[in-house]
């Protein structure tokens, strides 16, 4: 039986968390190294959060930034990940229509062997 989603070996409380860092994390450098199953997750919802982006309204902008944290993307402290997403992300993939992110695999991680891969918007 499928639950739609990998649990990641974490309570709903811990994963909710893990990915919120990572999305945020993604989004202020566009790519970031995560082992593959961590990945599989996130990409689903990067492309979610794009998509919202693309839609520009103000309850997109809030379903967002309930999901985005609040961290800063320079270090002039000029811009949050949720406004990156908003003004300079979705703008790029207007004309697309889904797949904003790839998912390329890595050479596994050297103390446990976990598979890893590199997650990037296109």
């Amino acid at each position: 039986m499928s639950l739609g989603y990998s649990k990641l070996g974490r309570n709903q409380a811990q994963r909710k968390a893990l990915l919120r860092d990572l999305i945020t994390d993604l989004i202020i450098n566009e790519h970031i190294e995560t082992t593959f199953s961590k990945a599989k997750e996130l990409k689903r919802l990067a492309d979610r959060m794009i998509t919202l982006g693309k839609k520009g309204t103000l309850a997109a902008r809030v379903d967002a930034a309930s999901l985005i944290r609040f961290e800063y993307v320079d270090e002039e402290k000029t811009q949050y990940a949720v406004q990156k997403l908003f003004s300079e992300l979705a703008p790029k993939y207007k004309e697309r229509h889904g797949g904003y992110t790839r998912v390329l695999k890595l050479m596994p991680r050297r103390g446990d062997n976990a598979p890893m891969a590199l997650i990037e918007f296109v």
